[in-house]
């Protein structure tokens, strides 16, 4: 299926682009989150007509990522978890976990979907490094700090 892409995608293409993808991924995702439309030839009209304010749209998204990317630069967050003698955590340390930090400290809007941890879920005390995917042209290193606390 063909679709005219209304935000850039990481690995698809930019903004305006009319791209090729699986039928699949574009009725389950991408046109559901509104991030692309069919490739008809009124969307096409559509979209050139409104092109103008689609891309001011879009770049005044990029500034609001930039800007709490610029606040969230070399953040160190603190996590505190029960744990063991041993370092170990009784459970784990998640991406919803650090979204709702993140949100605890005045970082509204960031959700789980936007962390990533290189090796999955954090299940012992020490630091960690985590990326903040704030939009699809900026990300973020902050450090997590996991703190334990005797059960």
């Amino acid at each position: 299926m063909q679709v005219i892409l209304l935000e850039k995608v990481v690995n698809l293409g930019n903004l305006g682009e009319v791209v090729r993808v699986r039928d699949g991924y574009a009725r389950n995702y991408l046109i559901p989150q509104k991030i692309a439309r069919r490739a008809t030839d009124a969307a096409l009209k559509e979209f050139e007509a409104r092109r103008a304010e689609i891309e001011k749209v879009q770049a005044e998204k990029l500034a609001a990522a930039q800007a709490t990317g610029a606040r969230l630069n070399g953040l160190t967050l603190k996590i505190s978890q029960k744990a063991g003698v041993d370092g170990r955590l009784f459970g784990s340390v998640t991406t919803m976990d650090i979204a709702e930090a993140l949100g605890a400290q005045g970082f509204e809007g960031i959700q789980k979907s936007q962390v990533r941890l290189a090796d999955g879920a954090i299940k012992a005390v020490g630091e960690f490094p985590v990326q903040v995917v704030l939009h699809a042209d900026v990300t973020v290193d902050i450090t997590l700090q996991v703190q334990g606390e005797m059960a």
